[in-house]
C-alpha cells in the first residue's frame, strides 16, 4: 500500500507533489506521529519516480522537522515539527505564499475565497478541533 500518490498529467513537479502529499498525510492524521515511511527506494518504486526525487523530498521534510531518520533503521514522522527548523518570520512568509497558491489554484478551478473557507472550516469541524 503506497502512502501517497502522484499524478504524472499534474504540471507541478513530481517532487512538489510528493512533499505536499506527504504533508497533506500528516496533516489530516493519515501519517501519525511514530509512522515509519517507506524506504526511499520502495516509495521510488511504488510511485514509479526516480529515488533521488523521493531522496529530495525526505531530505526537505527532515529539514522541516516533520520527518526524522534513524540510520540504518528508516524515516519517521516526528512528534512535533522543530521551531528552530526555520528562521523567525520564515512560517508567516511561506503561510501568506501557500495562501496565495491556494488562492489562485481556487480561482482557476471556479472557487471563491468563501468556498474555501466553508471548505476548511468543515474539516476542521470534522477533525474535532
Amino acid at each position: 500500500m503506497t502512502v501517497v500518490s502522484i499524478d504524472p498529467r499534474d504540471p507541478t513537479p513530481i517532487y512538489a507533489q510528493l512533499e505536499r502529499a506527504l504533508r497533506a498525510a500528516i496533516a489530516t492524521g493519515r501519517l501519525c506521529p511514530g509512522d515509519q515511511l517507506p524506504t526511499v527506494r520502495q516509495l521510488a518504486v511504488d510511485l514509479r519516480v526516480n529515488a533521488n526525487t523521493v531522496a529530495r523530498v525526505y531530505v526537505e521534510l527532515e529539514r522541516a522537522g516533520a520527518i526524522e531518520t534513524r540510520r540504518g533503521v528508516g524515516s519517521f514522522i516526528s512528534a512535533a515539527p522543530r521551531s528552530d527548523a526555520r528562521p523567525a518570520g520564515e512560517k508567516a512568509r511561506r503561510l501568506r505564499a501557500f495562501a496565495t497558491r491556494v488562492l489562485a489554484d481556487a480561482d482557476g478551478a471556479g472557487f471563491t475565497i468563501d468556498d474555501v473557507i466553508a471548505e476548511l472550516d468543515g474539516r476542521r469541524q470534522h477533525a474535532g478541533r
